[in-house]
């Protein structure tokens, strides 16, 4: 069985639960956490569509996550976001208006209200995460140093709100579990040390994990065929060295 596919995501889901974890979204997390628990949390980053067989098979097995939209052309798909709703599934908003105001402060909040607005005509959207957005030297979640998120009844934003020192991240960035010396910002800082390169790494060390965890899934570089699988890989690779790029030019910045 090949790596980051829909059936090996399926028997993540099938050996988390067999081993006693339960699932919930972002906004139930936030409410009332469970015990032991998996919070899933998808970011759609680029082709809307290719959440769709994730929303599907979750449904299917009873489970309920979180999807994460950007507004952007193919990546905001009305039809999309409306079936994933009716799917059971909670819908946030991946935002990055610092990015496309270029650090504008003023701009950037009156975008985010806009749509926010637009995404909560679909769903009541109560939790939001950033996108980070490689090649940015803005970081979108500067924004909340300079205004409230309760005054757009948001309730979570996981990067500014969870304590990653009780809650394990693990985010499939790059197509690897431990990508977080090639990640921009996709990473967190954690007293957790565990390091799993594969999915499979993860189902083998299952009884290591602690009881809450944060898994991040980005649809857009699951496979459900070999020549898919294969273009994904090429992409996955191309991505990486590009963030390893940007890593690099930013420490050079930094430090001359």
């Amino acid at each position: 069985m090949k790596d980051f596919t829909l059936n090996t995501y399926r028997r993540l889901l099938i050996t988390l639960s067999e081993n006693g974890y339960g699932f919930q979204t972002l906004e139930k997390f936030a409410e009332n956490p469970q015990k032991r628990v998996v919070i899933l949390r998808h970011d759609v980053d680029i082709w809307s569509k290719k959440a769709l067989p994730f929303a599907r098979l979750e449904n299917e097995m009873g489970i309920r996550s979180s999807y994460y939209f950007r507004i952007l052309y193919r990546t905001y798909q009305p039809e999309v976001v409306r079936e994933i709703v009716s799917l059971g599934h909670e819908i946030g908003y991946h935002y990055e208006e610092l990015t496309h105001h270029n650090g504008d402060m003023d701009q950037a909040i009156r975008t985010f209200g806009k749509n926010l607005a637009q995404l909560r005509e679909f769903y009541p959207v109560r939790t939001i995460c950033m996108h980070g957005r490689s090649g940015s030297p803005y970081d979108n979640r500067e924004i909340w140093k300079h205004h409230d998120l309760q005054k757009y009844q948001i309730i979570c934003e996981p990067y500014l709100s969870l304590d990653f020192n009780k809650i394990l991240y693990l985010s499939d960035t790059t197509q690897r579990w431990n990508g977080g010396d090639i990640a921009v910002r996709d990473k967190v800082e954690s007293g957790y040390d565990h390091s799993f390169r594969t999915t499979f790494d993860i189902m083998n060390n299952i009884d290591t994990l602690p009881d809450q965890i944060l898994i991040n899934v980005h649809p857009d570089i699951w496979a459900q065929s070999l020549p898919e699988w294969v273009f994904l890989r090429l992409f996955v690779g191309f991505h990486s060295l590009y963030k390893k790029y940007y890593r690099n030019r930013r420490v050079r910045r930094v430090t001359s």
